[in-house]
This record gives structure tokens, C-alpha cells and sequence, in this order.
């Protein structure tokens, strides 16, 4: 079988000996390393130019190939019985000395054998885990909402203990700084303290810049490096963006050249990317943004959040539209006068006015979360309950919308009126310092859209949204025509209030026979309030449900970008003319519902105001 100095046996097919997943390849004079999944999927090719040492070793009926390498330090060893001929051991690891320039001797009685591959005990490998990192670890988005999110999700048993949780700053914080930060935000109770050390052993921080691509590929190599310490095959990689606009570009572009698995790898799992609003100002400024993630990124791993589309009442719209069969045909433009989607706020922009003052409360709230409550009331019925399906009714909604025009809006701007219990009500808008003396921007806005459908036509929807007002309070209300013929006097029209917050709830108002000896009509509610009918169900945050929706692919919830594309087109006319000062914001008192105009605006519309009873 020839001269082991000069090896002459050939061998018509590979063999792959195993061991924790590194392979010994070995071919007619060429031999390689390389790793496997336990699939047997080629992970990589380990460099032969890396091993320090290697041995082999004939003894005792073995045949016994150590490598040694020199980056970890760390041993390989391949152990093979040499009792039978099921499979030939090449001799061509003699030829390796040469080129690797390694001075370790042959060890043992060398001589030309048959070998069968002994497989020894293998450290089992995990499937690949699951790594979410917070870009923005150390601002306050990240602390008081994002890890105590993560904090009720492992709490609830939706994080596996092996899941990494990572966070990436421009600031100097141990991960023990990390920890201590986000602790007061998070719910322990008690009992739960073994729990929140397992929590903080997951959590880890790494610092580096958001300009320079060589942070992001050294924060690759350590969740690589993390990874595998977990012994995991791979990675699952979140990245949730709670980063400032300034910074977005520069960011994204790194985390696709550097930290962005690739489907060419193998194994390489998926990568998912949470961006948070603003996408953009207008449409030139969204088309800009998308045309920037759309070149790094494929639609499917961006997940545009919208973090009113997790609210309960929210997830219940299209269930209570298309499970039940009354609604059906309710929802018409011959049965529906109005609706009326209002948002409440009842504290103002004090300390925080400089920011908001950049936005307004169009591009704030209305633009996004009340506008996707409108596709959800007013969407045909999806073909089934997938995203795509779901997205794209809203989608077809939006582009039977008209552009807004200034006649079809009402703004205001808040003024100091001082309200009991509130320190803040004898400040107005432009009372805070940070807030421009000439300030035009709008703390409140009633618009009309006219949906041009067969379904919706002549049907007016009014969103009206806005600071400092009466109370806090965010409901969709759907007027119904009045009864024909009446023959009661003093009915008034049907009305169905999905309540989003506070206190989630359903209710109907209807006419109904005044209890006692007359036969009047008397109006009542229909009520189903959570609180009442499902006291012993919890409720996940909204944010807790979309991130885990994220995690499980789940993109129903999220915001895809022909949305915003069409909700831009709706609304950017108008910001052009308020950005040019074109319109001056009425004034309305802190504490008040608003400025009284919009009460007009909506009874032209219809809509029909009744005394409470």
C-alpha cells in the first residue's frame, strides 16, 4: 500500500468522521476541517492555516488525530477503532506537515490500516437561539418601555432562559450598570426575584458608535462569540431600533453590511428589524427612508410599529366586524350617518414642547394610529387572516381616500386655563420655553375624510385628536341613521363605541321601553366593558404583543409601506400648508373639549350631539 513517507492509496469518496460537530474531510492528499450542523448542513470551512499543532497517534487499536488550534487554544480529537474494513482511513494527513509547517511528529507505530469511525460522547448542540438587541440601550424608550416589555414576556414564559439580550449604546455601561438601570421600570412582584436574576443573566451590553462600520462588525463577531459559548448553532437575530431619526441611516446600513444574517449562510437563521415612528415628515421624506431601508433590507424583515394596533380594543375591531353576522350588513353607507373617531389627551406638551413642536398633532397621533383605527372600521373583509390579506384591504381603503383639504380641517392650539389638580393648566403651549413665541403648530385637529366606495360613500369619518383636554379618553364611534317612520317621539340614533382606552369596552346605545306604567322610549346601553365580562383574563401591553408577533413572524400587526405611502399622499398637502404657516390654530382652553368650531364642523356633517342622560 506504499511507503507512508510516500503515500500512494486513493480513496473514491470522502469519509466524514464527527465530533462536536467539527469534521475531519479527507480526500486523495487534501484533508479539511469543517463544521456541521446537526443536519449535516456545512456551517463553514475552519482554516487549516489556523492549527497550532497536530498529532496522530496509532495505539491500542486506535487510530488517535489531535488538532490543536491556535485562536482559542482549544483541542479536537478524532478517535477511530481499526478492527474491520468498513471504511478506509487516508494516509494523506502525512503530506499536511509540509504545507502547514508543523513540527509535531507522527507519534505511536504508523503503518497503513483499516479504520472504522468510533463516534465518542457528543456535548449535545442547541438549535439556534434567539438574540434581540436593543439599539438605544441607554435612552429612555429602551428603560421604561422595550426591557420591561422583554422583562413581562420572559415572566410569562414567551422567551426561552437561552435567549440573548443585548443592548448597544454610544454609552460606557457594565452590564451590571445595564441591569441596575432598568430595574425600577420593571414589574417584580413578589416572588419573582429568582426569576429577574435568570432575567438579568440573559441581558448583556455592548458599546460602541453608530457611525462607524467597524463597531457593528466587531458587535457581529461578539454575538457570534456569544452564540457559540451558548453552544447553538446558530442565531435568530431582532434588532429593535429605539434610536433618534438623526442616527437611522447610518445605523441601518451598518447592521445590514455587518450584523444582518445572510440566506446564503447556512443555518444562518432569520433576522427581523422593530423601526419606530416617525417613517418620515411627508411623502418626499418616507420615500426617501423606504427607498434607504428597501435597498438594505426585504419588506418581510421590517416590522414598521405601530403600537396602537396591539391595543386590545384595537385586535378586537375585525372580530367584531366579520365574526358576527349583525354587523355584516350594518356597516353600509344606507344604515351609517357618521363616524366619529376621537383621541383625548388631558395633559399638555409642557417640558417636552420643543419636540413636539417639530411634529404637531397631526403627524404625532392622527397620521398613524387614528388613521389605521379608519382602515380597520372601514376595510372590506380580508380573504383570509393573513398579513398580506389583511394589508391589503387596508391598503385599497387608503387609496379611495381623498387628499385633505383646508376646508375639512379645524386646528387649535391650547391656552393657559387653570384646572384643579393639574399644575400645568395655567401654562399654554407657547408658555414653555422650549417652544417658539410665533409657534403655529397645532395641539389639536378635527379633519373629514371622504372614502370613495360603494360601501362608504356620502359617509363622513371625522378623527379628531388633541392636547389639554377634558379628559383622556380614545373611542370609535359609529352613528346610525335615524329609525324611518318613527312612531316614538324623542328617539335618538343608534350608536356602537368601541372604547380603546381607558377601561376597554363595547357598548351599543339603543332604544328601549322606560321601565313603570308609560310606554316611552328611553335610551340605554348595551354594555360589554372588559373589566366586567373577562375579570379573570389578562391583557398583554401592546407592546408585549407586537414584539412577540415580531418573534414569531407575525407581521398583521405592523405597518407595511404602500400604508404609508397612501397615508403620506393623504396628508401631506395639508402639513405643507401648516409648516408654511398658512393656517392659524384657534385657541382653546387647557382643560376644555376644544375649540367649539369642531362641534359645528361635525354637525354640518350629520352627526347628531345628544345630552347624557
Amino acid at each position: 500500500m506504499g511507503d507512508c513517507n510516500n503515500p500512494t492509496f486513493e480513496v473514491k469518496k470522502k469519509s466524514l468522521f464527527t465530533i462536536r460537530r467539527r469534521v475531519l474531510v479527507i480526500f486523495k492528499k487534501e484533508f479539511k476541517i469543517m463544521e456541521l450542523s446537526p443536519r449535516n448542513r456545512v456551517i463553514r470551512e475552519l482554516p487549516i492555516s489556523n492549527l497550532k499543532g497536530l498529532s496522530v497517534i496509532h495505539r491500542d487499536s486506535q487510530f488517535i488525530v489531535r488538532l490543536l488550534w491556535r485562536s482559542s487554544g482549544r483541542m479536537n480529537q478524532f478517535n477511530f477503532k481499526t478492527e474491520n474494513d468498513q471504511l478506509k482511513f487516508v494516509r494523506g494527513v502525512v503530506p499536511l506537515y509540509k504545507k502547514l509547517k508543523i513540527s509535531a511528529p507522527l507519534q505511536g507505530n504508523w503503518k497503513p490500516i483499516i479504520a472504522e469511525p468510533k463516534v465518542p460522547a457528543v456535548v449535545p448542540w442547541k438549535k439556534r437561539i434567539l438574540v434581540i438587541t436593543v439599539l438605544g440601550a441607554s435612552g429612555d424608550l429602551a428603560k421604561k418601555k422595550i426591557y420591561p416589555v422583554l422583562w413581562k414576556l420572559f415572566r410569562n414564559g414567551h422567551l426561552d432562559d437561552d435567549t440573548l439580550l443585548i443592548g448597544y449604546a454610544r454609552s460606557k455601561l457594565t452590564q451590571q450598570a445595564l441591569v441596575e438601570r432598568i430595574q425600577p421600570y420593571l414589574e417584580i412582584e413578589e416572588g419573582e426575584e429568582k426569576k429577574f436574576e435568570q432575567f438579568a443573566s440573559m441581558c448583556d451590553y455592548f458599546s460602541g458608535t453608530y457611525d462607524d462600520g467597524r463597531s457593528f462588525k466587531g458587535f457581529n463577531d461578539y454575538i457570534n462569540q456569544r452564540v457559540a459559548e451558548k453552544r447553538a448553532t446558530g442565531s435568530n437575530r431582532l434588532f429593535y431600533l429605539a434610536l433618534p431619526p438623526s442616527v437611522f441611516e447610518d445605523v441601518t446600513t451598518h447592521l445590514s453590511k455587518h450584523c444582518v444574517t445572510k440566506a446564503s449562510q447556512p443555518d444562518s437563521g432569520w433576522t427581523r428589524v422593530i423601526v419606530e415612528k416617525p417613517f418620515g415628515n411627508d411623502s418626499e421624506s418616507f420615500a426617501k427612508l423606504d427607498s434607504h431601508l428597501s435597498a438594505l433590507l426585504c419588506e418581510d424583515q421590517i416590522y414598521r410599529i405601530d403600537h396602537y394596533l396591539g391595543k386590545e380594543m384595537v385586535q378586537n375591531i375585525l372580530p367584531l366586524r366579520f365574526a358576527n353576522s349583525i354587523f355584516a350588513p350594518l356597516f353600509h353607507e344606507k344604515h351609517v350617518q357618521c363616524v366619529i373617531i376621537n383621541f383625548k389627551e388631558d395633559i399638555g406638551t409642557w417640558g417636552r414642547g420643543g419636540y413636539f413642536d417639530s411634529y404637531g398633532i397631526i403627524r404625532d397621533v392622527m397620521q398613524n394610529h387614528l388613521l389605521q383605527l379608519l382602515t380597520l372600521i372601514a376595510m372590506e373583509k380580508p380573504i383570509t387572516q393573513s398579513a398580506e390579506s389583511i394589508r391589503n384591504e387596508k391598503v385599497r381603503l387608503l387609496k379611495c381616500i381623498d387628499t385633505l383639504k383646508l376646508e375639512d380641517v379645524i386646528l387649535g392650539q391650547y391656552v393657559g386655563a387653570k384646572v384643579e389638580g393639574i399644575e400645568e393648566s395655567d401654562k399654554g403651549y407657547r408658555d414653555d420655553p422650549t417652544v417658539p413665541d410665533d409657534s403655529r403648530t397645532p395641539t389639536y385637529a378635527c379633519a373629514v375624510f371622504r372614502v370613495r366606495t360603494e360601501r362608504w360613500d356620502n359617509v363622513p369619518f371625522i378623527i379628531k385628536c388633541g392636547k389639554a383636554l377634558n379628559e383622556r379618553k380614545c373611542e370609535i364611534r359609529v352613528q346610525f341613521k335615524e329609525q324611518a317612520a318613527d312612531i316614538f317621539s324623542e328617539t335618538q340614533r343608534n350608536e356602537l363605541v368601541m372604547r380603546v382606552q381607558p377601561q376597554e369596552a363595547v357598548y351599543m346605545k339603543m332604544m328601549v321601553k322606560e321601565p313603570g306604567m308609560s310606554f316611552n322610549a328611553h335610551v340605554t346601553d348595551l354594555d360589554l366593558t372588559y373589566a366586567h365580562k373577562f375579570k379573570t383574563s389578562s391583557k398583554p401591553d401592546a407592546y408585549e404583543r407586537l414584539v412577540r408577533d415580531c418573534i414569531e413572524g407575525s407581521a398583521n400587526n405592523f405597518v407595511r409601506r404602500d400604508e404609508l405611502r397612501e397615508a403620506w399622499r393623504i396628508f401631506t398637502p395639508l402639513l405643507h400648508a401648516i409648516d408654511n404657516g398658512e393656517i392659524d390654530p384657534i385657541p382653546y382652553d387647557f382643560g376644555s373639549r376644544g375649540p367649539k368650531e369642531t362641534d359645528e364642523l361635525a354637525t354640518k356633517c350629520g352627526y347628531k350631539y345628544y345630552k347624557r342622560q
